[in-house]
C-alpha cells in the first residue's frame, strides 16, 4: 500500500516520518530524491546544464545551487523550465524506489514523504494521504524559532505553500502535532495499526 505524507513548513512532518520508520514503514523522501537526481552523472543535471548554461555547474561538476537560484528566483517562466526537468526525474526515481520496497517486503506500507504533494496534484497516486497539522500560529512560531526568522519572513515562506487548513480538509488522515511528542506518537501508532489492518 502506498500512502502520501505531507504537511506545511515547520509542522513536524520529519518527526512523523521518523516515527513511521520506527514502526516499520518504508519511507521514500522526495527531498532526498530531489538531491539525488541532480548529482553528477545524472541525466537531469546534464539537462539543467544544457538549458541554463555551464555556469550552473561548479568546478567539480556538481550543481551550483546559488548560480541556478539566481537564474530562476522570481522568474516564473525559468522556474517552470527547471521544474519540467526535475519533477519528472524525481517522480520516476520515487516510483522506482517504491516498487523496489514493494518487491522486498512481504506486506509493505510505503510512505512517500512529499512536502508539496497537494500543490503538485499527486494525491491520486496514493491509497490515502496523511497530513501533519499544526494551527497557523503554531506553524509561524515554530518556523521563527527554528530558522531565526522575523514574523514577516516566516509568513512569506508559509504563504508559498497551500494553506495548512486546506491541506487538513483534503487529508484522509490528520496527525495533529501541536501537542507533546508523546501525543503525536500515540496518534501515529493508532494510524499505523489502522493501516496494517487494511
Amino acid at each position: 500500500m502506498r500512502i502520501g505524507l505531507t504537511g506545511g513548513i515547520a509542522c513536524g512532518k520529519s518527526t512523523v516520518s521518523a516515527m513511521l520508520t520506527e514502526l516499520g514503514a518504508h519511507i521514500v523522501d522526495a527531498d532526498r530524491v530531489a538531491r539525488e537526481v541532480v548529482l553528477p552523472g545524472e541525466p537531469a543535471l546534464q539537462a539543467i546544464a544544457e538549458k541554463f548554461g555551464q555556469a550552473v555547474l561548479s568546478e567539480d561538476g556538481t550543481l551550483n545551487r546559488p548560480a541556478l537560484g539566481s537564474i530562476v528566483f522570481g522568474q516564473a517562466e525559468r522556474l517552470r523550465e527547471l521544474e519540467a526537468i526535475t519533477h519528472p526525474a524525481i517522480r520516476k526515481r520515487m516510483r522506482e524506489q517504491m516498487e523496489q520496497a514493494e518487491r522486498l517486503a512481504v506486506d509493505p506500507i510505503v510512505v512517500a514523504d512529499i512536502p508539496l504533494l497537494y500543490e503538485t496534484e499527486q494525491q491520486s497516486s496514493y491509497a490515502g494521504v496523511i497530513v501533519v497539522y499544526v494551527p497557523h500560529e503554531v506553524q509561524r512560531e515554530r518556523l521563527m524559532n527554528r530558522n531565526g526568522l522575523a514574523a514577516e519572513e516566516a509568513e512569506r515562506r508559509i504563504g508559498l505553500q497551500m494553506d495548512i487548513e486546506q491541506k487538513r480538509r483534503l487529508a484522509d488522515w490528520v496527525i495533529d502535532n501541536s501537542g507533546t511528542l508523546e501525543e503525536t506518537r500515540k496518534q501515529v501508532q493508532l494510524l499505523w495499526e489502522l493501516l496494517r489492518s487494511k
